[in-house]
């Protein structure tokens, strides 16, 4: 079958998606704050100088209604523009020097029917009818009651500019009889829209300029975190010995560091994994021979009747599954992870134990096991601890010559509490001071090679260390543990 192909292509995609999302982080709050403040602000100050333009016309419209007598300009008729009487010509006078002050662009009054009765600026004659009225009817509606007014939408004049009219009454003897209509240029809305098309290319210019800085941040991130990503597939395909660089942003530093970390562990184990299942297969190999060899012998004794010799071969076969049975319980305690259950633990009743599980083995060879420990209780896991001593004495009793004797001290240190284990044996090698270590390495004709790797692998489980001092005749393996808190007075 052909090996499935690994999704990559999207991992590659990842610094576009990265890109993205920045140009999408930094661009969209800062359009819709655009949007939505410039928006307001234009509305707002649109709205407020308008309403200001409109109290300005009305009243300028006030002012001029106040001139006006509401008596005679009820007695101006249709043709008194055309045949120039006195009451229009003094009307027009009047509302040509109030226009010229004010500067706005037309006043008119009418009467409550909506019709003009003087006009100046428009150019309508007198009883026609003014378009814009039917355009601002409420506004006129509030004026005829007596109020003053303006229209409430802009409208284009000729000319093409804005204008609005404000509008107030004339007054007869106290009764609205018509009304003065000041139309004003709106010209300043001009500059005001100048100002919101350049708040637009302001705003185009500042997204522009946010959108580089997104890309080069982005750009920034892309370049560590792809080599980072590189890492971790190299890391996900095996390979385990290529260095994860260090990488200069803090954050992603941290990343590398850790990735290399999770690298260098994952390498050495593996590479213990490696060592491990070539030493099962080589540990496994010679007991098998063994077992083959003599259930062959064992074979052709039965059939020969030889029972005596069966019986030997029977032993050896034994002995060689006891030694099977015993790699397969040390590799299965050395390779599985167990949780520690830790406890309080007295040192001096620990080791006191120690001597007894070995006290016939220490009688086999004629060694004795001496031990000497100050009080103190251990934070640790008791049974796992015990191996690990165990396996000390043990190798120490091993190495011991006939007579000899092992002393095994627990004292304070650093804050501490180490466990010596000495012995006059021939010493190890200063070569093979870290490899006895290893796992399977030995040099007994029937050890496993596990137990000081076990026991170093629950000491540095505890927070604590074991080492090695050995010279011909004086070896030491001190094995340091953190102290836990005191057990409660009785």
């Amino acid at each position: 079958m052909a090996e499935a192909r690994r999704p990559s292509f999207r991992w590659r995609e990842v610094p576009s998606l990265l890109s993205a999302r920045l140009l999408a982080a930094f661009l969209l709050p800062t359009l819709l704050f655009l949007a939505v403040t410039g928006t307001a602000v234009y509305q707002r100050a649109h709205a407020i100088l308008e309403e200001e333009l409109g109290t300005s016309l009305s009243a300028i419209a006030a002012a001029v209604a106040s001139q006006v007598n509401g008596e005679r300009m009820l007695t101006i008729e249709p043709g008194d523009d055309v045949d120039a009487t006195r009451t229009w010509r003094n009307g027009v006078r009047l509302f040509e020097a109030m226009r010229e002050a004010s500067g706005v662009r037309r006043v008119y009054a009418v009467d409550v029917n909506g019709r003009v009765r003087l006009d100046v600026g428009g150019g309508l004659p007198v009883g026609a009818e003014v378009p814009e009225l039917a355009r601002d009817r409420l506004e006129l509606a509030r004026v005829f009651a007596g109020e003053r007014a303006a229209s409430q939408v802009l409208f284009a004049g000729s000319d093409g500019q804005l204008y609005k009219t404000g509008y107030a009454p004339i007054l007869d003897a106290g009764r609205v009889v018509g009304a003065v209509g000041v139309e004003g240029s709106a010209a300043f809305f001009g500059p005001l829209q100048q100002l919101w098309h350049t708040f637009l290319l302001l705003g185009a210019l500042a997204l522009a300029a946010l959108a580089v800085i997104a890309l080069l941040t982005a750009r920034g991130l892309a370049r560590p975190l792809r080599r980072l990503m590189d890492s971790a597939l190299r890391i996900g395909r095996g390979d385990l010995t290529t260095p994860v660089p260090p990488e200069p942003t803090r954050e992603i530093g941290v990343l590398a560091g850790e990735l290399e970390v999770m690298r260098g562990a994952l390498e050495s184990r593996d590479r213990q994994l490696k060592m491990m299942l070539a030493g099962v297969a080589h540990e496994v190999r010679n007991p098998l021979g063994g077992i083959a060899l003599f259930s062959g012998l064992l074979d052709e004794d039965l059939k020969a009747g030889a029972h005596a010799e069966a019986g030997e071969h029977v032993q050896r076969i034994q002995r060689e599954v006891a030694f099977l049975q015993r790699i397969v319980e040390d590799f299965l305690a050395f390779a599985r992870e167990q949780p520690l259950a830790r406890a309080p633990v007295e040192a001096p009743a620990l080791l006191s134990t120690v001597r007894e599980l070995l006290s016939a083995d220490a009688s086999a060879r004629d060694v004795a096991v001496d031990v000497e420990a100050a009080p103190a209780v251990l934070e640790a896991d008791g049974s796992l601890l015990t191996a690990a001593v165990l396996n000390l004495v043990k190798n120490a009793v091993q190495a011991s010559p006939r007579g000899g004797r092992v002393h095994v001290r627990g004292l304070p240190q650093d804050g501490g509490y180490a466990i010596r284990v000495h012995d006059t044996g021939g010493g190890v090698p200063p070569a093979e001071h870290e490899r006895v270590f290893e796992p399977f390495f030995t040099t007994r004709e029937k050890g496993t090679g596990l137990g000081l790797p076990l026991a170093r692998k629950i000491a540095r489980a505890h927070g604590g260390e074991l080492r090695l001092d050995s010279t011909p005749g004086d070896t030491t393996f001190t094995l340091t543990l953190p102290l836990g808190h005191p057990p409660p007075p009785r």
